[in-house]
């Protein structure tokens, strides 16, 4: 029966040319067209009082949480003599929104956002949609799905895993490091805090020896400052190679990012 209505879905439903295109992203044809239509409505594209259940919000939260298993679980097995710690940072680097972002573009899932929703898109819907639709394979597939799912559409089409063993991508941690060796003050501060869809978001600007170096917004300000440090860390010279105290440009009074 669930053949016979994927062939449907795939031939004959009025939405067939969504089941044709979810099935070249997903490696199958989906039963539940409606369901993974709805992991790409942004909650922007409602004001109705169901709009709790007429975007992608809880498949993103269980999506969330489905992703970060399937990907603890693929390190542990592909590590098995690494510590804690390891395991941990190298999740992180996986599932960080970030990350996210730029596999869901490479997936080509801004193409299916701008299908169902009016609003302007912006990266981190990108993300969103990305744990959405792993929500959705979970709900159809069950988790032994969804893993094949993540493990070969995701972590090995789209990630250099033993690239991102060696890639330290705690820009904070590294500036705070480089400016105790060079004798600098460095500083966050919050400038700002403002409503963004519906959610409080961060504007942080890092500052070294009293001068504004990078600033950056998110809705989590720890992801704020990280944003902020890796741009500073550019500014600086950083993460070009020219990262001595001799090499580096005069700072001026302000820096702001392109």
């Amino acid at each position: 029966m669930r053949f016979i209505r994927r062939l449907y879905n795939y031939y004959f439903h009025p939405e067939r040319e969504l089941a044709r295109r979810l099935r070249q992203l997903l490696g199958f044809t989906p039963l539940r067209l409606q369901l993974f239509k709805l992991a790409f409505f942004h909650k922007s594209t409602f004001n109705s009082k169901d709009y709790a259940i007429a975007n992608n919000e809880r498949l993103e939260f269980l999506g969330d949480a489905v992703l970060s298993t399937i990907v603890g679980e693929y390190l542990f097995k592909k590590y098995p003599n690494s510590d804690e710690g390891f395991l941990t940072k190298m999740r992180s680097k996986i599932v960080k929104r970030n990350s996210l972002d730029e596999i869901a573009d490479r997936m080509g899932l801004d193409l299916f956002l701008a299908n169902y929703n009016q609003t302007r898109l912006s990266k981190s819907m990108l993300g969103n949609a990305l744990e959405a639709l792993v929500g959705a394979v979970y709900i159809e597939q069950g988790y032994e799905g969804t893993k094949t799912f993540v493990v070969r559409r995701i972590l090995r089409k789209y990630l250099d895993i033993h690239e991102l063993e060696g890639f330290d991508d705690n820009y904070k941690s590294q500036l705070l490091e480089w400016c105790q060796k060079n004798g600098r003050q460095i500083e966050y501060k919050v400038v700002a805090k403002y409503k963004s869809e519906k959610r409080d978001k961060f504007k942080v600007a890092v500052f070294v020896d009293g001068r504004k170096v990078g600033t950056a917004d998110d809705f989590n300000k720890k992801s704020a400052e990280q944003l902020a440090s890796e741009r500073a860390m550019t500014v600086l010279g950083m993460l070009n190679g020219s990262n001595s105290l001799a090499q580096l440009p005069p700072l001026e009074d302000e820096y702001e990012e392109g």
